[in-house]
């Protein structure tokens, strides 16, 4: 499956990573690199709901700018408010292609979802993984 037609998964580093009270806030940028790595394999298995594979993007903002893409997820760094690159990023996926947006942002989920993105919670990507391990 190329990368054009598989879903489009956009995840909001920061409210993800936001949930889960475990010192994250002491280390933003190692937060979001465990969030990434977490979301690799799920690239190609998928999310619940959502069969891989996967193109899988977190976008970061802040003290996490810099995260580096690895194989199966890439990782934006917003210039300036992750919400308006998420949003862009979702007005860009077009109409022809299913775009998931995971987030608990009621504002950003209004937002996305005006140009066709659905959304889900974060713990679509926090729950065990897909493979059952």
């Amino acid at each position: 499956m190329s990368e054009e037609s598989a879903v489009l998964v956009i995840v909001d580093g920061a409210n993800v990573v936001g949930t889960v009270p475990d010192g994250w806030w002491r280390d933003r940028r190692g937060a979001a690199e465990r969030l990434r790595d977490s979301l690799v394999r799920r690239a190609g298995e998928g999310l619940p709901g959502l069969p891989g594979p996967l193109e899988l993007v977190l976008v970061v903002e802040g003290a996490a700018r810099g995260v580096a893409s690895v194989p199966g997820v890439r990782v934006d760094s917003a210039p300036g408010s992750g919400d308006d690159l998420i949003a862009e990023l979702a007005a860009g996926a077009g109409t022809g292609r299913e775009c998931v947006v995971v987030t608990a942002d009621r504002g950003l989920r209004q937002r996305v979802e005006a140009y066709g993105a659905r959304c889900v919670g974060p713990r679509t990507v926090r729950s065990p993984d897909p493979g059952g391990r």
